[in-house]
């Protein structure tokens, strides 16, 4: 009896570490700030970028957000999106290359965006909304690097690139996708931009809470399972 009972409460725990092993997985590869949607079609106007920026400290809030924009391949015709406890600074620079368009050419483009005043607390996070007129044709993909300030000082450089074919390394830098226009993978311009910005984000929540209920999942049935092999030895025994 006493070694149905080990095995049993062995069973138990074993998949209570599984459940909380996904649990955690999960929290580690949502941790970073990530760029919302994941791609876009080269060239595309009036979208939405939403950058999702996840406070991982216990014991301080993110009080500053500073995201750098490419001028090798800028992002033109940018706005950003009001947002509650937060003043944003927009700086812009002059182009080493003039990029020419249908209203003119442009001389200059927003090279970085700071978001000072509010506070992201322990397991919050904030979407930064910045709207763009157009995207840069000529490019395969865009890397957004982004400083995340602590109220105690600690600056997270969240400013890493992955190289190709290699994994990502451990601060990563957002990355936007740029592909071609008959990519069914991209997502779409105009007005459904910030539709498409919203399910990505959900998307990617959804995923990660789908992975902690599966681990739970399995560690209830784990649990029954063993609990039915009790039951099966009584009445053998019986």
């Amino acid at each position: 009896m006493s070694t149905t009972r080990t095995t049993l409460r062995r069973a138990g725990l074993g998949t209570v570490l599984a459940a909380a092993g996904v649990l955690a997985a999960a929290g580690v590869a949502s941790a970073h700030v990530t760029v919302h949607p994941e791609s876009y079609t080269k060239g595309a106007t009036d979208g939405v970028l939403t950058f999702r920026v996840p406070n991982e400290e216990d014991t301080a809030s993110t009080t500053k957000v500073q995201v750098y924009l490419p001028t090798d391949h800028p992002v033109l015709g940018v706005l950003v999106s009001p947002h509650d406890g937060w003043t944003p600074k927009v700086t812009t620079t002059k182009l080493k290359t003039p990029v020419e368009t249908d209203d003119g050419t442009i001389t200059d483009a927003v090279s970085e965006i700071t978001w000072t005043g509010g506070k992201i607390g322990a397991g919050q996070f904030e979407d930064f909304d910045v709207a763009f007129g157009q995207l840069p044709d000529d490019a395969d993909e865009l890397t957004f690097k982004t400083l995340q300030t602590y109220s105690d000082g600690h600056v997270a450089r969240w400013i890493e690139e992955t190289e190709s074919g290699g994994e990502e390394p451990e601060n990563p830098a957002p990355v936007l996708k740029l592909t071609a226009s008959g990519d069914s993978t991209s997502a779409p311009a105009a007005k459904s931009s910030v539709k498409s910005s919203t399910q990505a984000a959900s998307s990617s929540d959804s995923t990660a809470r789908g992975l902690g209920i599966a681990g739970l999942v399995v560690g209830v049935l784990g649990l029954a399972a063993a609990a039915f092999a009790v039951v099966r030895t009584r009445k053998a025994r019986s």
